[in-house]
């Protein structure tokens, strides 16, 4: 697996030219939270489908 620095660099080059640094950051943003999503569903501190479906009622029956 390749290094966080080249997996940066990779993610910057993908993007388009005429970016902002303001982009590039909520871009490096976004996969910081997904990643760290991602390490909490791997260690099995993730919600039951059921108990987001429970959840949401309460918030879409409004």
């Amino acid at each position: 697996m390749a290094g966080i620095k080249e997996q940066v660099l990779k993610m910057i080059d993908s993007l388009p030219e005429n970016i902002t640094v303001d982009e590039i950051m909520a871009e490096l943003y976004f996969k910081l939270q997904v990643d760290a999503g991602l390490k909490e569903l791997d260690e099995g501190k993730g919600i039951p489908h059921e108990e987001v479906e429970k959840r949401m009622s309460k918030w879409l029956s409004k």
